[in-house]
């Protein structure tokens, strides 16, 4: 099977899905066993096709492993237990992360059931990516009985002395996946990402995957960098190849399918060094931070960055891994930094259960969840921006960041973020209070020729419309009044 005729969208909203709990809560809802093969035709109507790609988080094959060692760990024991009501053992599904095979788990429908999904979802045009690990496979990977360099041996001395590092199989001592800064993952084993075997294993799977989907998202991507595997692994490793791991992996995998996408989870200022080896799309986490940390003067400076490296940062203020947003902010700045990441270049990620306002953090192991009380209003704000969006085709036009000034220091920092896009002489003018304190300011607009027109401004957000004269407009730019983590979403019409 190949990717549809038609191509990818520029500034693509994505939607993560986490597939086992997804399909558990609509079984429950329908009262009827649901898999990809047999989604209920509204769920796709009702807001699947609102984005531009779905990400189906963990539809790979679980280790049996894996399920095992996630239903005896105590720490995720008590994560499952403050998730969840009455965790069964069946509910406990494993690490998605710890990839047992590279075949889509028939419990969710198996390949027929995915290609049945991408096949609805083509429909719209709507793409599809699923997971690559790159930096290890599920300690019981039918590659761990081969005799070759695949992955990173020890000894006895070193499981010894580590013995949450390395674990021995079949007469082999292997070390576990591992990130520098955090314990190693006991139900993995560590890829050798020096091995020529390894990257050829890696470019035949890569290549199968481009097979049933559209693009892929690449977990801990810097990990397998020349640099990075390095100074991780040290003498257990010889030198580094001479081609770096991604730019190897990438352009290979591209011969056989130029329009599938890869999409990087990087941290540590890597972004800019793994978009240079060859992905389209890098996790900004920085934008993160600082929207969490409800820096405004910090956002703007990140939003100043070349347009080169803007266009290609993924936005986003949820994923399985982050805390819940609504543990971090409040309703209302939660509110304007989706507008902020719905609204920006590049793709913007939003979290399945993010725009209900749910609370409890999920451990991925489980392939249950609880179903909260849905926070409504939060609810009909996304659907209000992702609809216009999604009708304007405002993504697909050029954007240009806009100069903000504050009427009196005496209202505290200038805590106005705004920015417009312009497609086929259509402007939309966002205009956003990052801050706790009501703001009246003036937003410069570039390259609009106001002259002596009147024009309006209409709201999206709230059917409001606001009246200028072109002159004043291009004199002291756009007035406006907002009080504390309030936006606008601007549609800008010449009278």
């Amino acid at each position: 099977m190949n990717n549809s005729v038609q191509g990818w969208k520029k500034n693509p909203i994505l939607y993560e899905i986490n597939t086992w709990q997804w399909l558990t809560e609509l079984s429950d809802n329908y009262n009827n066993k649901i898999k990809l093969d047999n989604i209920p035709q509204d769920i796709y109507h009702d807001y699947l096709y609102y984005f531009d790609a779905i990400w189906l988080m963990g539809v790979w094959e679980r280790s049996p492993s894996s399920r095992r060692l996630a239903q005896e760990h105590p720490d995720l024991q008590k994560e499952y237990n403050e998730a969840v009501d009455h965790v069964r053992e069946e509910d406990i599904v494993g690490s998605p992360y710890a990839v047992y095979y590279y075949h889509v788990d028939k419990y969710l429908g198996g390949k027929e059931g995915l290609l049945a999904f991408k096949k609805e979802l083509e429909k719209e045009n709507v793409k599809l990516i699923l997971d690559y690990v790159p930096n290890h496979v599920a300690r019981d990977h039918l590659w761990t009985l081969e005799k070759s360099d695949l992955f990173i041996e020890g000894t006895w001395e070193d499981m010894n002395s580590h013995s949450d590092a390395y674990f021995s199989s079949d007469g082999k001592i292997l070390a576990h996946g591992k990130d520098p800064y955090f314990p190693p993952w006991t139900d993995t084993v560590q890829i050798n990402v020096f091995s020529s075997e390894a990257r050829n294993k890696a470019i035949s799977t890569l290549k199968s995957i481009s097979e049933i989907c559209d693009g892929v998202r690449c977990d801990m991507a810097m990990l397998v960098t020349n640099e990075i595997f390095k100074k991780t692994w040290q003498d257990k490793v010889g030198n580094p190849p001479e081609k770096d791991y991604w730019e190897e992996i990438l352009s290979k995998v591209r011969e056989s399918n130029k329009n599938f996408k890869f999409i990087a989870e990087v941290y540590w200022d890597k972004e800019w060094n793994l978009m240079q080896q060859g992905f389209d799309y890098c996790y900004d986490n920085k934008l993160y931070k600082r929207i969490i940390s409800k820096n405004a003067e910090e956002i703007k400076g990140h939003l100043n960055a070349e347009w080169q490296y803007n266009k290609k940062l993924l936005r986003y203020i949820e994923n399985h891994d982050e805390k819940r947003v609504l543990n971090l902010l409040k309703k209302d700045s939660v509110k304007a930094a989706a507008l902020l990441i719905l609204t920006l270049p590049g793709i913007s990620l939003i979290y399945e259960t993010q725009m209900k306002g749910y609370k409890k953090k999920v451990p991925i192991q489980l392939g249950v969840r609880k179903n909260e009380e849905i926070n409504n209003g939060l609810l009909e704000f996304y659907r209000k921006i992702l609809k216009f969006l999604s009708e304007s085709d405002l993504r697909q036009g050029d954007w240009e960041i806009c100069l903000t000034h504050i009427s009196s220091e005496k209202l505290g920092k200038n805590n106005l973020i705004a920015y417009i896009w312009r497609m086929n002489r259509k402007n939309v003018l966002i205009v956003v209070n990052f801050g706790d304190t009501d703001i009246k300011g003036h937003v410069s607009i570039p390259n609009i020729d106001f002259q002596d027109y009147s024009w309006k401004f209409k709201d999206v957000l709230t059917d409001k419309i606001f009246e200028y004269n072109g002159e004043d407009l291009k004199s002291n730019g756009l007035y406006v009044e907002l009080n504390p983590w309030r936006g606008h979403l601007f549609q800008i019409i010449k009278n």
